[in-house]
């Protein structure tokens, strides 16, 4: 049976989020929304009551039928050959008003017409970047090459009510990540200070501001593009009660001299070197949010990598709960490990 998630409108972005990552829309139902709620046709229901307590899982009967929209593959399928058509990847990320692809060697010589092709499937779009290589330095930085549409790397991103300004190129940002985001945020208490290392561009800094009561947040980034477009971010949305820092944590993590009831690591290939910094920032009572790429059947490596460092610091810590929060390769997942000093 088809089935239905009914949610409130304010809680609308957090599900479809959720939904998208996991790709569990129903293709041949629409969403329909009243004044108060929205329902979403799903094609699997089992846990999403346990994830979301206030979404209410119904069956389908009140949903019109999805009218057909046009997609990459129905666009492009008569002016690509059968093994170009083999190559043609579906998902891409956008961010802000910029689509970014990865375009396979097997269809670089097409790559202008994937790219016009979203620029007219995508209203929003205004720019295609294709990614040029690699993500390397301890920036996270990866190449892209502009494609069609408006010559820029740069834009304005919208997330739970934040304005994310930043540069595709030069700064690390996931889209994909808003979910997560959102799910760190509700968590947080009112009076909670906030400690979020690696911070970028301020994803998690901004989000947490607007949806939080959080009394103070700080950020520390290494990138210096990264932390610019952070305070424009501030600006942007007229945040007051975060402080960023352009730095090494290594160095700044000390110098701050504080505790924190919050430290986010989101740098999940290396956030392990750093637990003895983190550490320095704790107290009791203080919850981790903590990153890594980890194999599927695997987590509890994470779990022994921060359970060894607390007691190297002279800490005890309680694991709270593993959240998968995206494939990194197959069979290996971004995992996030909150724990807490007992």
């Amino acid at each position: 049976m088809v089935l239905c998630v009914k949610v409130p409108l304010k809680k609308a972005q957090e599900v479809k989020g959720f939904l998208l990552e996991r790709m569990l829309f129903h293709p041949d139902y629409a969403v329909r929304k009243t004044k108060t709620h929205i329902y979403f046709p799903v094609t699997a229901g089992s846990g999403l009551k346990r994830r979301f307590s206030f979404a209410e899982v119904t069956d389908v009967r009140s949903l019109p039928k999805a009218r057909r929209k046009e997609n990459m593959r129905s666009v492009v399928v008569a002016k690509l050959n059968k093994a170009e058509l083999a190559h043609l990847r579906r998902a891409y990320d956008i961010t802000g008003s910029i689509a970014i692809l990865e375009i396979p060697p097997e269809l670089e010589r097409k790559e202008g017409l994937l790219a016009e092709t979203i620029l007219r499937l995508q209203k929003n779009v205004r720019t295609v970047v294709k990614k040029a290589g690699i993500h390397s330095t301890d920036y996270r930085i990866q190449p892209m090459q502009y494609l069609a549409g408006v010559d820029t790397k740069e834009t304005v991103h919208k997330e739970h009510g934040v304005l994310l300004k930043l540069d595709v190129e030069n700064v690390y940002f996931s889209p994909r990540l808003s979910t997560e985001r959102k799910r760190v945020a509700d968590q947080v208490r009112p009076g909670e200070s906030v400690l979020v290392m690696f911070s970028g561009c301020a994803p998690y800094p901004c989000v947490i501001a607007k949806n939080t009561k959080a009394e103070e947040i700080y950020g520390i980034e290494l990138n210096p593009f990264g932390h610019k477009y952070g305070l424009e971010s501030l600006k942007l949305n007229k945040i007051r009660n975060v402080e960023l820092f352009e730095g090494d944590v290594r160095e700044l993590v000390p110098a701050l001299k504080r505790k924190f009831d919050r430290i986010i690591m989101p740098l999940p290939k290396s956030a392990g070197d750093f637990l003895d910094i983190a550490l320095m920032a704790a107290k009791k009572g203080t919850v981790f949010n903590f990153y890594a790429f980890e194999e599927e059947g695997k987590f509890d490596k994470a779990h022994k990598r921060i359970i060894k460092a607390c007691d190297k610091n002279g800490f005890r810590c309680r694991i709270l709960r593993t959240v998968k929060c995206g494939q990194h390769a197959p069979r290996v997942f971004r995992i996030c490990v909150d724990f807490q000093i007992v």
